[in-house]
C-alpha cells in the first residue's frame, strides 16, 4: 500500500497545480481572446483534466481572476492589521499603492493593460469583475464599521468603502487621478471624526 503525501506537499502541489492552469489560461486568453479559447483547451495546454480544472476553478471567469478570495482578505486586512496611529484611508492608499506596483510591473504596465483589455472584450468577464468588487465592497464596509465601532450596515462605511474602490479606475492618469482621489478622501474622513449615519 502507498504511503499518503504529508499534508504540506499536498496543499502545495494542489497550489502549484491551480498556479499552472491560471498562468496557462491567461496566456491562452491573452493570445487568442476570452471567447476564442475552451476550458478543454486550457486543461489540455496545463496538462490537467476538465475535471480537475473545475475543481480549482469554478467557471471559466474565474480563471481569469485567480486570487479573488485572497484580495478580499487582504482588504480586510489592510484596515484591521493597519500600524497603531495610520488611519483607514492612509492604510488602504497604501495597499492599493502597493497593488498598483506590483500590477505595473517591471514593463511599464504593458500586460496590466493587456490584461484590462482583455476583461473589457468579454461581457462575462465585466460582469465577473463586477461582481467580484461588489462582494470586496461590502466585505470592506463592514470591516470599516467594525473598526469604527459603527453598525454593520453604517452607510458612512458603505460610501466609504464605494469611494475607496472607486478611486481604483478614476479617469485620466490613473496614478494622478488615484492620488488625487485618495486626498479628498482623507480630508472627508479625518482619522478621529468618523461620519455617522
Amino acid at each position: 500500500m502507498p504511503t499518503p503525501e504529508p499534508a504540506g506537499r499536498r496543499e502545495r502541489k494542489k497550489a502549484q497545480t491551480r498556479a499552472r492552469i491560471a498562468e496557462t489560461a491567461l496566456e491562452l486568453f491573452l493570445e487568442r481572446g476570452f471567447a476564442e479559447v475552451t476550458t478543454a483547451e486550457v486543461a489540455e495546454a496545463a496538462d490537467v483534466s476538465v475535471t480537475t480544472l473545475f475543481n480549482h476553478f469554478p467557471s471559466k471567469e474565474a480563471l481569469v481572476v485567480d486570487e479573488d478570495a485572497e484580495r478580499e482578505a487582504a482588504l480586510v486586512a489592510a484596515v484591521h492589521d493597519r500600524e497603531p496611529g495610520t488611519s483607514v484611508v492612509d492604510a488602504l492608499h497604501r495597499y492599493f499603492s502597493g497593488v498598483r506596483e506590483a500590477l505595473l510591473g517591471d514593463d511599464g504596465g504593458a500586460r496590466f493593460r493587456e490584461f484590462r483589455r482583455l476583461v473589457r472584450s468579454s461581457p462575462s468577464l465585466v460582469e465577473h469583475m463586477d461582481r467580484m468588487w461588489a462582494r470586496h465592497e461590502t466585505s470592506l464596509a463592514a470591516a470599516i464599521a467594525e473598526d469604527a465601532g459603527a453598525p454593520a450596515d453604517d452607510p458612512a462605511a458603505r460610501a466609504l468603502a464605494h469611494l475607496v474602490l472607486a478611486a481604483r479606475s478614476v479617469p485620466g492618469d490613473p496614478g494622478a487621478g488615484f492620488d488625487a482621489a485618495f486626498a479628498l478622501l482623507r480630508a472627508a474622513w479625518p482619522p478621529d471624526d468618523w461620519p455617522t449615519g
